[in-house]
């Protein structure tokens, strides 16, 4: 069993792992961003020989993030940037509904071999009325500045709704277990359930793109009036990409780790109130032994529920149970002192639920480099509050 663990993890996590390579799996790497996911790691990647996980993809399938330079610089904005974060929060949809009035259009809703599928045929009513929606949970709408000055738009989100029931369909027709500690569910590509799931996933991937396309578009509208973007990258981190890894070809099921071939750029985010990233693989063994892969983000350190408390909804209304460890009154201070200006999110989001994103990528050192740094002013994410059946 070919299994390579980046940085610190508890026993559980990389027990996680290893159990998915023992499903089939050729190879595993854990980046170091990784923690305990729904029958694979986050961080987890796990190369296949003619088949894939449903539950390695996950039910966010196409997870991912864009980000944009604009040819404008904060010196110029820095007055605006309130206002442009209210307009965002305004404009932009974040939970289940959608608040824009808008509707956004792409190709994928109308000419796809996916929409013939059983199980997805009757989704796409719902996937057009979401589409260009961010969500909630970790999912957000982030304006930066980089180390020249210049403004970047970065979001983080994927295939809301589609992803989610496709992943549910598919994994009751695989007879797979939906749960943490449950076995991956993994399919022969070359049975009939094998290719139709493959069919559907890549669906998610067209559609989760032209939602952050379009998100992405939408802000720097609001930001310079016009959609020129200076610099762009974009990348799913929840997918099986057909790859070849010494000179054999393999479906890499990467949940939560970030694509990076030589010269491929990524952007990689760190809590709301911590830099980003702008990545750029490498040609080194270490790259070549990571299977080309790296971090999505800074990595979860303490559950929602352990941040924030436990809550449920009584007639429509969240309830407090417990109290949880993080004040959300001082991470919105601590915000302000930071310079960031914060539209939604709550303590269940907050900085110190998250590992430092330096610490992360300094493991991955040897196969990345950092491109650009990316600093906060902005951050829109849905309310604490905000139900989402769909979230993470």
């Amino acid at each position: 069993m070919q299994i390579k663990v980046i940085g610190e993890h508890d026993k559980q996590t990389v027990s996680q792992l290893k159990n998915c390579v023992g499903f089939g799996g050729v190879k595993g790497v854990l980046c170091a961003d990784g923690h305990l996911g729904y029958a694979q790691p986050v961080g987890g990647v796990v190369a296949y020989k003619d088949a894939v996980s449903i539950s390695g993809v996950g039910f966010d399938i196409a997870c991912g993030n864009m980000a944009v330079k604009l040819p404008v610089k904060v010196e110029e904005v820095k007055h605006r940037l309130h206002d442009i974060g209210e307009e965002i929060f305004r404009n932009i949809s974040f939970g289940v509904g959608r608040t824009n009035k808008e509707s956004v259009e792409a190709p994928c809703l109308d000419v796809n071999d996916a929409w013939h599928i059983d199980v997805v045929k009757d989704l796409r009513d719902l996937a057009a009325s979401q589409l260009g929606t961010v969500g909630s949970g970790n999912h957000y709408v982030d304006v930066f500045y980089d180390e020249s000055g210049f403004i970047w738009v970065g979001v983080h989100f994927g295939s809301r709704g589609l992803g989610h029931k496709t992943t549910t369909a598919f994994l009751k027709a695989a007879g797979g277990k939906d749960g943490m500690l449950v076995d991956p569910c993994v399919v022969d590509l070359k049975s009939d359930l094998g290719q139709q799931y493959l069919k559907a996933m890549r669906l998610g991937g067209e559609y989760a793109y032209a939602g952050r396309e379009w998100v992405v578009s939408q802000v720097a509208k609001i930001i310079t009036g016009s959609t020129q973007y200076v610099e762009q990258v974009h990348n799913h981190h929840n997918f099986a990409f057909e790859e070849n890894h010494d000179g054999e070809s393999l479906f890499v099921v990467r949940k939560g780790a970030t694509p990076a071939f030589p010269g491929q750029r990524s952007f990689v985010g760190g809590s709301m109130g911590d830099k980003s990233v702008i990545l750029e693989g490498l040609d080194t063994s270490e790259a070549r032994e990571n299977l080309y892969s790296t971090v999505h983000g800074a990595g979860r350190i303490m559950s929602r529920t352990e941040a924030a408390g436990k809550r449920r909804r009584k007639r429509g209304k969240l309830v407090q149970k417990t109290v949880g460890k993080v004040s959300e009154e001082k991470m919105r201070n601590d915000m302000r002192e930071r310079g960031v200006h914060l539209f939604g999110a709550g303590a269940d989001e907050a900085p110190e639920v998250y590992r430092k994103l330096d610490d992360v990528l300094n493991y991955h050192k040897d196969s990345v480099k950092v491109i650009h740094t990316l600093t906060p002013v902005i951050v829109c994410m849905a309310g604490e509050s905000t139900f989402d059946p769909y979230k993470d």
